[in-house]
Formats: structure tokens, C-alpha cells, sequence
């Protein structure tokens, strides 16, 4: 199949994914809204068609399922519940696993024959059929059954560790049909499965398996390359009666285990953005500057040939004309609406309420504002992190929102607004607040601030205690706050990108958090050092001051310096990058002292040189991750030279 077309559907898909999911939401919140019907009904018979016509039989007989079933309700033959919106979002949960397997591997095996017998059951004889309909997705998209409940909390109760894993970890749910020595069966079955693949956990234990204390099924978690091969493999294992095999690697690490990786697997989980819609007058004006850049550069060669230095110069001064108009261009084609991350945002605010029994109302403002396709992606966890918060810490339950003479259902707002050359996003909700003595009382004993230093914070500076790595308020870690980031990676992912966050509270009324972000990125300034015979940059927004070395002291035999009475260690560069040659030629050197909200240290160097803005490339491959480097950029010259990641020198 054509790449082109197949990534054009994709594009397609999740985009009608994401207008079914909120159009649905606004059906369940007004089984009234025929507006919100008759959407549903456009984006289901899109979806229908163009699965039956990329070939993919199965996703579109689940659309057309979930069709079926929207049309009974629009003709009044059964009533919009939150028992048969779980079951149609289920449906719409595979339809959108589909499209991502599509999209990784250009063919789909997700077995959708479960949920369009659900969905045809509720269509025929009510919703009591389902059987208590499901309200989640396993990894793969699967509805998940058997006897070990769903994957995910499977995966979550094993607590496994990620990098135990190598390839994918993949969940392979026993049968060993009508035994008279169940344990022993189980047994043989395992051994022989171990015989190909290394099983990293079971469900239940081994001990309870081998001893037949299990009910009709049994679980084994096993690290392979691929699902087909699983399936392969089981099918020929003798003592197996059949093995019902799903990749459950995106469950791993995703629920209530504290230290989780930032952006480990999640259900509303927001992906990388892969297109942009570019307007036609921005492709026009590309087309004219790449004409102006091709005369320019005609004409400059022209000037060198003839050795006319007065001709080049003018040229290059055109040159730098269309340069920075290009460069304005392209950044404005990168500008993506912040609705292609929020739109999921509705959906996933739906289902926590529904998990943690409350009432949520959530609300967008400013969605169509731009900002850079990079930015975008990096702040969809944070962002989803934030919200989660506002759910599980800041709404309280409709009784006690009652009590306290607020109407049942909470607010939480996201809201976006463009300032110049910035865009700020606030997130703020009508709950409880923060507890300003709780996090007072919570720093001190987790050593964040003394009992002085607290005592002579202001409201707001004990409110960005909560950035603080490590730190958290929460008396008990609940499935919702124990995953994805934490609040203080939310604020290293914000300075990485060059914004700032700071949060807001008054008790008893809600909490209202700020991020401050560039619209842009690509570009950005630097200040270049010489160490030696080597050349680095680094970026001017981690720069605080720059000083000679007659300052410097020696505490425990380490070289420091003192600032605003705070002690900045000092990182000889040199030494870091074993740089070599002479590293003494101006004097003792220079210093540049970092912020101390980036990292409270001082570089010495040779010299300082000039400021110049840069285009920085991430280092990528074996070099990805360099401890010390963020990123390299090519200079007028030709040359490269390195970019510092002050925070890992």
C-alpha cells in the first residue's frame, strides 16, 4: 500500500477519532443535542467508509457497530446512559488502537469480534447483556476479559520494572482445558514455554499456578521481539488448549507505581505530532523566496568570479534580507493550533471523574491558539499531569463540594492566550486549594526548606515548593496522581523549553497554574566560550553573569564562589570534556555563573567570546543523551561546535 496514501488515512483518522470522542461527550452531557448526533453520525460513517475502502474489514464493522447503536438512541429506542457510553467509548478506544497499529505496522490484528458482539448484544436485548460493560482498553486495544482482569491493572499489580524488559512485554492468557491435575498441567505448560521465551512474571504466582490454585485461566508475562510470533510459538505448545496473546507493553509502568517514567504508556496518552496543515499563501511566499535565494546566489558568484567586492556585499545584504524572511516563514509553517493537543483532553477528564466518583466540568478557551509543532508535543504530558491534578487533588467529591455551598459539579478550565512573542496556558480549577500550612509543614519534613527559611516565604513562594524535585503533598498515591509526570518535571520540561510556570491558589476557592511558553524554539541565542582549543556554546537564557576568577575559594578542596551569600561550585570545563592543549592563555580564565533556577554552578573557561543566535540539532544516535551536551550547531564558517546542557554538566 502507497506510504503516502496510508499516512494520509492515518492523519485522517485520528482526527475524526478526536471529533467522535468530544462530539460523544457532548451527547452524554445533552442526550438532547441533535447537533452533537448528527456530527457523531458524520464522523461514524467516515470512519466506516474509509476503513472499508484502505481494506480494513474488521475496524469497519466495528464502526459500523457503534453506528447501529448511536442510531437506536437517536430514534429513542434506548436512552444515553453512562453504561452504554462506556461500552461505545471501549469501541472507539479500538478503533483508535487500530489506527495506531496501522500506522506502526500498515496491517491491523487487533480482534474486534468481542466488542461488535457487545455492542450488537446491547443493540438487541439492552445494556444489561454486557455484563458490566467495560469502561477501559488493554494496551492493544483489546477489550480485556479472563481471569485476571484487565491488563493494565495486571501489569501494574507485577510492578515490574521497564528496563527489565527488552523487547515487548507481552501477556499471554493460559488455557489448558479440562484437567484432572490442573497443577501439574499448568507446570508442564510453563516449562514448555520457557523453553522459548523468558517469562518475567505470572499471574497468580508461580506457587499458586503449579499448585492449581487458579481459575479457568492463568497469566504469563513474557519479554518477546513480536505478537505474531507469540501467537505462533503458543499455538504449538501441546499442553495449551488455546492462548489468547496481547501486547500490554504500554501498560508497563503506567499505573499507581510511584517513579514512573514521564510519558510511560497511558490511555489518552498524546502522540508525537507527525503533519502540519500548511495555508497555500505560506507555500506561495516560500516558492517566491526560494526564486529570490536562487537569484541572490547567481548573482553572488557572479560577484566573486569577478572579484567585485562592492557587488558581493550588497547581495549578501540581500542574502541576509531573505534569509530572515525565510526563516520567519518556515517558523510560521510549524505553528500548530493548541486544539491538535487538547482535543483529547475532554475525553480523558470524562473518564477520570467516572473513576474518581465526581462530578468535573471541563472547559477550553483560546484553543486555536499557535504554538510550535516541538513545544506542542513536549507540554502534552505536563499539561495532562496538570489536569489530573486539578481532578484528584483539587475537585472535591459533589458531597462535599455541597457542604461546603458550592454547586456538585467542579470546573476545570483550560485556557490559553497569546502575549507577543509567548502564549500562556492556565489550568485552573474551583476546588479546595492548596493548604499553604500542608506544604509548609510537608517541606520541612521532606528537607526542601528549613523551618526558618519557610517562615520567611511569602504565599506564592511556598506555592512553587510543589516544582520542588521530589516533593509531594499527596497523603496516599491513588491510580490517578501515582501516574505520568510529576509536578517537578512539569517544571524542568517548561524551563527546557524556554517558558516559566508558577502556580496561584486561594483556599477553599480552587488553584490556578501558569505556563509561560515561546510561540517558537528553533532558533536560539548562545554565548561562545573558548576552553583550550575547543570551541562550546552556551544558551544566553541559562546565563546569569560572567566574572573573572579573583573570587574564587577553596572549601573541602573544591573551588568555589559566592553569590547573593549562595555557594556556586565551579566545573572546570576543560576538565569535563578532557579538552586538549593549553587551557591557561587569559590568565586563570573567566567564569559564567548559571541561574541558579537552572543549576547553581560556574563554568571557567579560557575566555568568553561572542553572542550569536544558532540553530541547535539535538545529537542523535550513539551520542543521544551525552551527559553535559544538549545539541550541536554548524557556525558561518563551517565549523560545529557544541551546545552545554548546563543542568547534566
Amino acid at each position: 500500500m502507497n506510504d503516502q496514501y496510508l499516512d494520509a488515512f492515518v492523519r485522517e483518522s485520528e482526527e475524526e477519532i478526536t471529533k467522535l470522542n468530544n462530539s460523544l461527550l457532548a451527547l452524554e452531557t445533552d442526550p438532547g443535542d441533535e447537533a452533537a448526533m448528527d456530527q457523531i453520525f458524520r464522523t461514524a460513517h467516515t470512519l466506516k467508509g474509509n476503513f472499508g475502502a484502505m481494506g480494513f474489514e474488521d475496524a469497519s464493522d466495528l464502526a459500523h457497530a457503534i453506528e447501529d447503536l448511536l442510531d437506536e438512541m437517536r430514534q429513542g429506542g434506548m436512552a444515553v446512559t453512562p453504561e452504554v457510553m462506556d461500552l461505545i467509548f471501549a469501541g472507539v478506544d479500538q478503533i483508535e488502537a487500530i489506527v495506531h497499529e496501522i500506522e506502526e505496522h500498515g496491517e491491523a490484528t487487533v480482534d474486534t469480534d468481542e466488542t461488535v458482539a457487545e455492542l450488537r448484544a446491547v443493540l438487541e436485548e439492552g445494556v444489561e447483556s454486557a455484563d458490566g460493560a467495560p469502561t477501559a482498553t488493554d494496551g492493544q486495544g483489546d477489550v480485556a476479559a479472563g481471569g485476571g482482569g484487565t491488563s493494565a491493572a495486571a501489569v501494574a499489580d507485577l510492578d515490574l520494572d521497564p528496563d527489565d524488559v527488552g523487547g515487548t512485554l507481552v501477556q499471554a492468557e493460559i488455557d489448558v482445558g479440562d484437567s484432572d491435575m490442573a497443577g501439574v498441567d499448568a507446570m508442564l505448560a510453563m516449562e514448555a514455554v520457557e523453553e522459548v521465551f523468558d517469562v518475567v512474571a505470572t499471574d497468580p504466582q508461580r506457587e499458586a499456578i503449579e499448585d492449581g490454585d487458579y481459575e479457568e485461566t492463568f497469566s504469563l508475562f513474557l519479554d518477546a521481539e513480536d505478537l505474531g510470533r507469540v501467537d505462533a510459538e503458543l499455538d504449538s505448545v501441546g499442553k495449551i488448549a488455546t492462548a489468547d496473546v496481547t501486547d500490554v507493553s504500554d501498560a508497563l509502568g503506567s499505573d499507581a507505581a510511584a517513579g514512573s517514567d514521564p510519558g510511560e504508556a497511558d490511555d489518552h496518552a498524546v502522540d508525537e505530532i507527525k503533519s502540519v496543515r500548511v495555508d497555500v499563501d505560506q507555500l506561495d511566499d516560500l516558492h517566491g523566496l526560494v526564486e529570490q535565494l536562487v537569484t541572490s546566489r547567481i548573482k553572488l558568484r557572479r560577484s566573486v568570479e569577478q572579484a567585485d567586492l562592492d557587488a558581493a556585499g550588497e547581495t549578501l545584504s540581500e542574502l541576509d534580507k531573505i534569509t530572515a524572511n525565510l526563516q520567519n516563514t518556515v517558523m510560521d509553517m510549524r505553528l500548530i493550533p493548541l486544539k491538535k493537543v487538547v482535543g483529547k483532553f475532554p475525553r480523558m477528564v470524562r473518564d477520570l471523574a467516572r473513576e474518581l466518583d465526581k462530578e468535573v466540568a471541563f472547559e477550553i478557551e483560546g484553543e486555536d491558539i499557535e504554538l510550535d509543532r516541538t513545544i506542542l508535543t513536549e507540554i502534552s504530558d505536563p499539561l495532562m499531569h496538570i489536569i489530573r491534578n486539578s481532578l484528584d487533588h483539587g475537585i472535591e467529591a459533589p458531597d462535599e463540594r455541597e457542604a461546603a455551598g458550592k454547586p456538585r459539579q467542579g470546573t476545570v478550565t483550560l485556557r490559553a492566550s497569546r502575549e507577543r512573542d509567548h502564549v500562556i496556558i492556565e489550568v485552573e480549577d474551583d476546588g479546595a486549594g492548596l493548604d499553604v500550612e500542608h506544604i509548609q509543614q510537608q517541606a520541612e519534613e521532606q528537607g526542601v526548606r528549613s523551618a526558618d527559611e519557610l517562615e520567611a516565604m511569602d504565599d506564592s513562594a511556598i506555592y512553587d515548593l510543589i516544582f520542588h524535585p521530589g516533593f509531594s503533598t499527596a497523603t496516599e498515591v491513588t491510580d490517578v496522581s501515582g501516574r505520568g509526570v510529576g509536578m517537578d518535571v512539569v517544571h524542568d520540561t517548561v524551563t527546557q523549553l524556554d517558558g516559566s510556570v508558577s502556580v496561584d491558589s486561594t483556599p477553599g476557592e480552587g488553584t490556578t497554574v501558569s505556563l509561560r511558553l515561546p510561540v517558537t524554539m528553533a532558533i536560539v541565542k548562545v554565548l561562545f566560550v573558548q576552553v583550550g582549543g575547543e570551541e562550546y556554546g552556551v544558551p544566553i537564557k541559562n546565563v546569569d553573569e560572567i566574572t573573572r576568577t579573583t573570587d574564587v575559594k577553596t572549601i573541602n578542596g573544591r573551588e568555589v564562589i559566592k553569590h547573593n551569600d549562595e555557594i556556586y561550585p565551579v566545573v572546570e570545563l576543560a576538565e569535563t570534556f578532557d579538552v586538549p592543549g593549553e587551557t591557561t592563555s587569559n590568565g586563570d580564565g573567566m567564569l559564567v555563573r548559571i541561574r541558579e533556577s537552572e543549576r547553581q554552578v560556574a563554568l571557567r573557561c579560557d575566555a568568553v567570546n561572542a553572542q550569536e543566535e544558532v540553530v541547535v540539532k539535538p545529537l542523535e544516535g550513539i551520542l543521544s543523551g551525552t551527559p553535559g551536551l544538549s545539541g550541536t550547531a554548524v557556525l558561518g564558517d563551517g565549523n560545529i561546535v557544541h551546545i552545554l546542557d548546563v543542568v547534566t554538566l
